[in-house]
C-alpha cells in the first residue's frame, strides 16, 4: 500500500502556529471570535469603518453562518450578506436562513435575507449603513452591484468612499489560526473516507457518475455540511495528441464528468471538495481502472517522480520561504521541467474558498511567487503533475500547513495503486 505524507510525518501532534497546538477538534466559538478580531484589527490598520461582504466564501469567514449551498451563493430569498463595522464586538448578517446563524450572535445582529443586486435590497442596505457609519466613512466592498453603488457613492444620498474588500480580508485570513486548521483536516478527513468507498467501486462498466452518486452520498453522512466541487473522474489521454485541443498545447484537466463507462486500464485523475463548518477540502488522486489494478513500470517510475518533486518542495517549506523557493525546488526535481499544468499553479491555499491565497506557479509570474513569502498558518494545497507523453500521467493533491517550524501534513490518504513496490 502507498504510504501516504502524514503516515509518514506521524499527523500534527506537537505542531503549532504561534505557539499555539492545532487541536484535534476545532473550537468554533473562539474560531469565529479569533476572525473577527483578525478582521477588525485589519480594518483600524488600513483606516477601514466598515466592510460589507456578500461572497459565500467571504461571509462565511466573517460570521460563519450555515446556509443551503446554492449555485455562486445565490438563491431567489436573496443570500446571506455580513457586514462588519470596526468598534462592534459582533459582525451583522442579513440572511433568509436565520436558523443557520451562529450561536453566540446577538439576535440584534440578525437580520432579513436582501439582495444588494436588486432595488429594494440595495435600499435597505443602504439605510442600514446610514445608521451605523457617518458620512464619507471609509466602507469596504467585495462586490458593488449598480443599485448599491447608485446609493452609498460619492454623490449619493449615503455619500461613503467605496473600497475594495479584498484589501481587508486577503490579509486577515491568507493565516489560518489553529482552529481553521483543525476545520481544514476534518474537512479533509471526511473527504478522504468518503473517496476509500468510492475507490473499492472502480471497475469496469461503472460509470462516473455512480462514483459522483456514491461519493455525495458518504461526505454527507460523515458529517459534510455542503458539496463545493463538482467531482472530477477524468480519464486521461496516454498523449497529448489523443486527448481535446487546448489553447497552450498542455494537457486538459479539470474535464466535466459525464455518465460514460470507465474501462479496463483507464488512469484517471480524480479531483474532490466538500465543506466542513465552512472550510473546504481539496482531494486529488490518480487511478487505474480494474480488477486487481497495477502500474506498469513506466507509471510507477512517474509516481516516484511525482514524490521527489513533492519532497523538494516539502523541503524548502518554512516561514520566510517563497513561493519562487518551492517553484524552483520542484523544477529542480522534475529535472529543469515545470512539473505543474499550465495556467494551474504548483500550489494554492484552501480555506473558505476552494482556492484561495497564497497562489504559487500561476500566470502572474516569478515577481509575484517571489513576493508571496510564508509564514505559520498559511494552507497549501501541492498539486505537481509528471506528464509523460506516450504513457500519459501522474497527478495527486496533498494539503499541508506551514507551522512555526516548518510544515505538518492536512491530508493523509493513501497514493493507492501506486507505491506498493
Amino acid at each position: 500500500m502507498g504510504t501516504s505524507h502524514v503516515e509518514e510525518e506521524a499527523g500534527v501532534a506537537g505542531h503549532t502556529v504561534g505557539g499555539a497546538v492545532i487541536p484535534d477538534r476545532p473550537d468554533l466559538a473562539r474560531m469565529r471570535a479569533d476572525r473577527h478580531a483578525r478582521l477588525v484589527a485589519e480594518m483600524g490598520r488600513q483606516g477601514v469603518d466598515a466592510v460589507v461582504l456578500s461572497g459565500s466564501g467571504a461571509v462565511s469567514y466573517a460570521v460563519g453562518a450555515a446556509t443551503p449551498a446554492t449555485d455562486s451563493g445565490r438563491s431567489l430569498l436573496g443570500h446571506p450578506v455580513a457586514v462588519v463595522l470596526a468598534g462592534d464586538a459582533h459582525p451583522h448578517l442579513f440572511t433568509p436562513f436565520p436558523e443557520g446563524a451562529p450561536s453566540g450572535l446577538p439576535a440584534d445582529h440578525v437580520h432579513g435575507g436582501l439582495c444588494p443586486d436588486d432595488e429594494e435590497g440595495s435600499a435597505t442596505l443602504a439605510r442600514f449603513l446610514a445608521g451605523a457609519v457617518p458620512s464619507g466613512a471609509q466602507v469596504a466592498f467585495d462586490d458593488l452591484p449598480h443599485p448599491l453603488r447608485a446609493r452609498v457613492g460619492p454623490g449619493s444620498a449615503m455619500p461613503v468612499q467605496p473600497r475594495s474588500a479584498s484589501a481587508v480580508l486577503g490579509p486577515a485570513r491568507i493565516a489560518k489560526t489553529p482552529d481553521e486548521l483543525a476545520c481544514i483536516r476534518r474537512a479533509q478527513r471526511i473527504n478522504e473516507q468518503a473517496m476509500s468507498d468510492v475507490q473499492i467501486l472502480l471497475r469496469p462498466g461503472v460509470r462516473q457518475s455512480d462514483l459522483t452518486a456514491c461519493f455525495l452520498r458518504r461526505v454527507f453522512e460523515l458529517g459534510a455540511t455542503a458539496n463545493c466541487l463538482d467531482p472530477i473522474w477524468q480519464p486521461m489521454p496516454r498523449s497529448l495528441g489523443e486527448g481535446p485541443w487546448t489553447t497552450h498545447g498542455g494537457v486538459a484537466f479539470p474535464v466535466p464528468s459525464s455518465d460514460a463507462f470507465l474501462r479496463e486500464g483507464d488512469v484517471i485523475w480524480v479531483d474532490t471538495g466538500i465543506s466542513y463548518e465552512g472550510y473546504a477540502s481539496d482531494f486529488g488522486r490518480t487511478w487505474i481502472v480494474g480488477a486487481d489494478p497495477r502500474p506498469s513500470a513506466r507509471q510507477e517510475a512517474q509516481f516516484e517522480l511525482w514524490r521527489a518533486v513533492m519532497d523538494a518542495v516539502l523541503g524548502a517549506c518554512r516561514p520566510g520561504a517563497t513561493g519562487g523557493d518551492l517553484c524552483r525546488a520542484a523544477t529542480g526535481a522534475a529535472g529543469g521541467v515545470r512539473p505543474w499544468i499550465e495556467h494551474f499553479y504548483l500550489a494554492h491555499g484552501v480555506g473558505t474558498e476552494s482556492a484561495e491565497m497564497p497562489l504559487i506557479g500561476t500566470d502572474l509570474g516569478e515577481a509575484f511567487d517571489e513576493s508571496t513569502v510564508l509564514a505559520p498558518g498559511m494552507v497549501l494545497v501541492l498539486e505537481p503533475v509528471v506528464w509523460d507523453d506516450g504513457a500519459g500521467g501522474y497527478r495527486s493533491e496533498d494539503v499541508f500547513a506551514v507551522t512555526d517550524d516548518g510544515w505538518a501534513p492536512l491530508s493523509g490518504h493513501p497514493f493507492d495503486p501506486y507505491g506498493a513496490a
